[in-house]
């Protein structure tokens, strides 16, 4: 046990350390900018920043709006010690500008006379290995230090205890390193807590799931990893939950961090991510919400520049210190013998290239050229329009799948197809599949996807839309698997679909030649689709497999992922190739055969 002599030293310490946060707090109350007090008017969109990131500048949009209260918060974190770097350097001495930029607007958004933060919520997208711990640690310490309200709660969630762990060690660390802030903190390893000695704040750092957030009452919130939460179905409730206690903490704040997602983004982490760049772009007016994205610009997205080291600094604003050019190298290297599947995953997270489709293992061929085919202005209005004639591909199965409608049209005037999907789901999968459920989620959102309630409702409704196809005259032909479509072909003949329209396509290795069709026509350009994401998740999900000469794509190869849209699409290309004529001039002998009732 310390003597008193020992304990006097440390005792000197924090109070020396209070004394200087009132004396500093007192001083910026003084000296509140004038422009606080007249009233601020600014924006946290950030209309330039692909000029701003080829050249390597910030992409802060705008300067502390309290210059003295950036500066009270930046010197207490500059201060801060980083252990895990030789020589044990502090922030200041060792972190780019960018991260300090990003560090300053946050403290610098606290208007010490009113005690209100003025900008409450932070969203930084930044690549892997770009010292998101370090901010992550420092951020949350210093306001911890800076805070006056007694027993205040500052949460860091973290989607995983690994994560939870990665984000308190660094905290724990610069405290053990500073004998002051040791003296001023007691940290407890075990439940992830760091207690103010003096005011009773705590910061917390906990794995987050609905229980560790009820209840709580935060002042400022971090969420670390949010692509994570994206996967987390019920991550939209338990952030509101987390986030309650802000209504009446006017010094509130939350700050999302993350990396791109290794697959296709979904639920809060995809809404989240929209509307970053909705606000950063200009197109939504949010000056209480501040944005930092470092993604590559289109127009370097569009040369495939993002496969071009010398562009590679953009999204590596940390490129020299904590990630390094020669690492980054290996493994692209590495990621690419690997197969397209590992190079999307690997670009998404050190490059922050967005994944817009999974390129699994033994990826279907035609996948690499969907996205090249996407546009959207292909929509249902579009086909109708221009098609001189329709053909619909249908994919149906068990409560657990999804009922696909696929909509093919030949362009009158070039011949090319266009492609158009709408799919109904019961609402029990949103049970069953928890893990997909934010992304059955989103595609409802997008209008792709029908979860349905009653279980007739999926066909009466997708017999409407055929219906209507068919009013425009252009109609030739439906195809779906003969195997259990009896209450499908029902509602078709009830919407006036005649039964010789109404063909069999066969399944497994006979649908080859469809398969091989629409690769062809993906790779020469004369196939387009609406760009739509449940589109892209399919064909992403799809496996082929070789028999001899032929190629198999079923549901059984995809591992319970879905493929379902795809499988419809598959039986509209083999409708089409039959060169089929409007109505009027059908073949009542197609090969194929009929679906009888």
């Amino acid at each position: 046990m310390a003597s008193e002599t020992e304990k006097k030293p440390a005792t000197r310490k924090r109070k020396a350390a209070t004394t200087a946060r009132k004396t500093s707090t007192a001083t910026i109350r003084r000296k509140a900018a004038p422009a606080a007090k007249a009233g601020l008017s600014w924006s946290t969109a950030c209309r330039d920043w692909e000029k701003r990131i080829i050249a390597g500048e910030s992409l802060v949009p705008c300067d502390p709006l309290f210059p003295d209260a950036a500066a009270q918060g930046m010197a207490v974190f500059n201060a801060l010690k980083i252990v895990d770097v030789l020589g044990e350097p502090t922030i200041g001495e060792s972190c780019r500008d960018w991260l300090k930029d990003y560090a300053a607007a946050i403290f610098g958004s606290y208007d010490p006379e009113t005690g209100k933060r003025m900008i409450t919520e932070f969203f930084l997208l930044v690549s892997k290995k770009n010292t998101k711990s370090t901010i992550a640690a420092g951020v949350m310490l210093t306001v911890l230090i800076l805070n006056w309200r007694q027993s205040a709660e500052f949460l860091i969630l973290a989607p995983t205890k690994e994560a939870a762990d990665n984000a308190f060690k660094p905290a724990r660390d610069m405290i053990k390193a500073d004998p002051e802030l040791d003296a001023l903190f007691h940290v407890q390893d075990y439940t992830r807590i760091v207690t103010h000695r003096e005011t009773g704040a705590t910061l917390k750092v906990v794995a987050a799931d609905g229980s560790s957030v009820v209840g709580k009452k935060a002042t400022g919130i971090l969420v670390d990893e949010l692509w994570e939460f994206g996967k987390k179905p019920t991550a939209e409730n338990m952030l509101m939950e987390a986030t309650g206690g802000i209504a009446s903490r006017p010094e509130g704040f939350i700050i999302y961090l993350s990396t791109q997602s290794d697959e296709e983004p979904a639920g809060v982490f995809k809404s989240r991510l929209e509307y970053a760049r909705g606000v950063r772009d200009g197109k939504i007016n949010s000056p209480r919400f501040l944005p930092v994205i470092y993604e590559f610009p289109k127009k370097i997205l569009d040369k495939k520049g993002e496969h071009n080291p010398d562009n590679w600094y953009m999204t590596n604003p940390n490129l020299g210190v904590s990630v390094s050019d020669e690492f980054l190298r290996d493994r692209y290297a590495q990621a690419k013998e690997a197969g397209e599947g590992v190079l999307r995953v690997w670009m998404a997270k050190h490059l922050n290239v967005e994944i817009g489709m999974s390129l699994r293992e033994k990826a279907w061929a035609g996948a690499k050229y969907w996205e090249r085919q996407g546009d959207p202005l292909v929509t249902l209005e579009l086909i109708l329009e221009c098609s001189d004639v329709i053909v619909c591909g249908i994919d149906g199965g068990g409560l657990d799948d999804f009922l696909s409608l696929a909509v093919l049209g030949r362009d009158g005037a070039g011949g090319d197809w266009l492609h158009w999907q709408r799919s109904w789901v019961f609402q029990d999968v949103l049970k069953h599949r928890k893990e997909e459920a934010p992304r059955y989620l989103d595609f409802q959102k997008q209008g792709d996807l029908v979860i349905v309630h009653e279980m007739r409702d999926d066909n009466r409704q997708l017999a409407d839309v055929v219906e209507m196809i068919d009013q425009s005259g252009k109609l030739a032909m439906v195809g779906l698997d003969p195997a259990g479509v009896a209450e499908i072909v029902f509602a078709l003949h009830a919407r006036g679909i005649e039964q010789e329209r109404i063909v069999g396509i066969s399944q497994g290795w006979k649908m080859t030649g469809a398969i091989k069709t629409l690769e062809r026509k993906l790779a020469d350009g004369t196939f387009s689709h609406g760009a739509r994401a449940i589109m892209a998740w399919a064909v992403g999900n799809a496996k082929a497999q070789a028999k001899g000469n032929n190629i198999e794509i079923t549901k059984q190869m995809a591992g319970g992922k879905k493929i379902d849209p795809l499988m419809a699409l598959f039986d509209a290309v083999a409708c089409m190739s039959r060169n089929p004529e409007p109505p009027g001039n059908i073949d009542p002998f197609l090969e194929g055969g009929l679906i009888t009732t």
